[in-house]
């Protein structure tokens, strides 16, 4: 057994990517050695339906296996674990989970509980990198892995395909490492090669308890995700239930009491896009009742109720007035995000 002040190595690396994040992960996996002796365990933002074709890819780059996560697996050095589709990937000590617990931040596999989990199970020993991809899921997570001592890495923004993952990861996290990504696979290996100390920094603490549990398929409301929060007057925009605002250090995010689990950046995004499907829903409905008060109007136009037939078909036109309106809203409504509200104040300090 490791007592305080052993010398140990970081030999837990967790990845997280999205959009832009496929050939980014082809080229560190490429370039690392072939005898690269920590566990590498990645998630990919990908549709529930894809086939899960990274581990094949891998095995053509690289002599480190690579495979699909299955749940309750050994966790071995010289490995890749890869999420399977529509399926968390966790990991305990010594074991990986995959799972099919609630959606975080809208994605299943998410880079959050992934990270979340490692740092729970080995503290210090994790590295966390975070490449191209858009919002901001793993910027909780990777939070987590600093504040339980281990190591925050980034691609730059600037080299990434697409930058608001790693710029949010930057703006909410004391980040170690901002690098481009011809440069992420040698640090990888210099930092498990480096020797640490054991030093008790790991967070092992009810909150992310209950948050390993709820992704792990565990009853939310049973294991208590109602109590790692304060009560919000927002709702969940996937199943409607009440949300509580979590906070951790200056990162602002939300669970549900069913376990789905959001950024303020993924809300606002999930907000903005049920608005444009409210506003569709109120076309659509219009647009029926204008065919039927129409259709109505000429039923009785035709059985010579001519003031009852002027009354539907002005009714239609007044409906068509409001409908039109709404399709003006429409074509203003704006996806809001973190990233985009930024933008705009880059432009307004150069007027």
């Amino acid at each position: 057994m490791k007592k305080l002040n052993d010398m140990i190595k970081r030999n837990i690396v967790v990845i997280g990517a999205s959009a832009g994040g496929f050939e980014a992960l082809k080229k560190i996996v490429k370039e690392l050695p072939s005898d690269f002796q920590a566990s590498i365990f990645i998630v990919w933002h990908m549709s529930p339906d894809v086939r899960g074709i990274l581990p094949e890819i891998f095995n053509k780059l690289n002599s480190i296996h690579a495979a699909n996560a299955y749940d309750l697996e050994a966790i071995v050095p010289n490995r890749i674990y890869v999420a399977p589709p529509d399926h968390h990937l966790l990991v305990e000590e010594g074991l990986v989970r995959v799972t099919h617990g609630p959606k975080e931040n809208r994605f299943r596999p998410a880079v959050d509980p992934l990270f979340r989990s490692a740092a729970y199970a080995y503290g210090n020993r994790v590295i966390g990198i975070i490449l191209s991809g858009g919002l901001d899921d793993g910027t909780a997570g990777l939070w987590r892995i600093k504040s339980s001592g281990g190591v925050a890495v980034v691609q730059d923004p600037a080299d990434a395909e697409v930058s608001s993952m790693p710029e949010s990861a930057m703006r909410e996290v004391d980040v170690d490492y901002c690098v481009p990504l011809d440069a992420i696979a040698e640090l990888l290996v210099k930092l498990t090669t480096q020797d640490i100390k054991t030093d008790g920094t790991t967070m092992r603490d009810d909150k992310t308890r209950i948050e390993i549990n709820i992704a792990a398929e565990e009853n939310a409301l049973e294991n208590g995700s109602l109590d790692i929060g304060s009560l919000s007057p927002y709702a969940c925009p996937e199943c409607h239930g009440v949300l509580s605002r979590i906070t951790d250090g200056k990162i602002v995010r939300f669970r549900c009491h069913t376990g789905h689990a959001y950024s303020s950046d993924t809300l606002m995004a999930a907000l903005s896009e049920k608005i444009e499907d409210s506003l569709y829903g109120a076309i659509r409905g219009m647009d029926e009742s204008i065919l039927l008060l129409n259709h109505l109007g000429d039923h009785f136009a035709e059985n010579n109720q001519l003031q009852l037939a002027a009354i539907y078909f002005r009714k239609a036109k007044e409906v068509q007035e409001r409908s039109t309106a709404i399709r003006l809203a429409v074509r203003s409504h704006e996806h809001l995000s973190k990233n985009k509200l930024m933008e705009e104040i880059d432009q307004d300090s150069t007027v």
